[in-house]
């Protein structure tokens, strides 16, 4: 993706963003509370840099999912945008399905696939971690 920018935004169009460059890290999360946000049973992210990330049309409504935890959506259509906690300080993960070219950013591995639900088996051989994997 080098240098690239890549757009996105939820359903219905009143959240648009900009993301430049590569992320951080891009990944499948198996968390309950990410099911729960979505709608899915799992959730397909990339972290980036929060100078990365340009709102270029309305901001994503944050919600409290946890004491240390804020998730973004529309507030309009529903559509969850972001995620941002204090122990990713700096970082912001935004949903690889809002991107209007999801295919450009592809998981690199699994987290918290501990909680991984059951009938849910993914054919590749990515890494799995039981937890949040370790950030650098």
């Amino acid at each position: 993706m080098t240098d690239e920018k890549l757009e996105g935004g939820c359903l219905c169009g009143a959240i648009r963003y900009r993301v430049s460059g590569e992320p951080v890290m891009a990944a499948i999360c198996h968390c309950s509370m990410c099911r729960r946000a979505n709608g899915a049973p799992t959730v397909a992210w990339a972290m980036y840099q929060e100078s990365q990330v340009v709102f270029v049309k309305e901001s994503p409504k944050l919600f409290a999912s946890s004491a240390e935890a804020k998730r973004g959506f529309c507030p309009v259509c529903g559509t969850q945008i972001s995620f941002t906690a204090e122990f990713i300080p700096g970082l912001i993960d935004i949903t690889i399905g809002s991107l209007d070219h999801p295919e450009m950013v592809t998981p690199t591995l699994h987290y918290w696939d501990s909680r991984r639900l059951p009938w849910i088996q993914f054919a590749d051989d990515m890494p799995r971690f039981s937890e949040f994997p370790p950030t650098e």
